[in-house]
């Protein structure tokens, strides 16, 4: 059995305490964010709907 190495980033929206795997990241102007809420900036002040986060932007 192989071991795949999955590199996991935070999430850049300051207030999320998010973290996804980099494959599975939203870019936006160059960082990684872990859904369009978060790399839009919480234009409608909604969360990203994740377990146990609280942002909103």
């Amino acid at each position: 059995m192989t071991s795949v190495d999955v590199e996991m980033v935070k999430c850049a929206c300051p207030d999320c305490v998010c973290v996804v795997p980099v494959a599975k990241a939203v870019e936006h102007e160059g960082r990684a964010f872990c859904c369009d809420e978060c790399a839009n900036g919480h234009k409608d002040h909604a969360g990203c709907d994740h377990a146990g986060c609280t942002c909103h932007g």
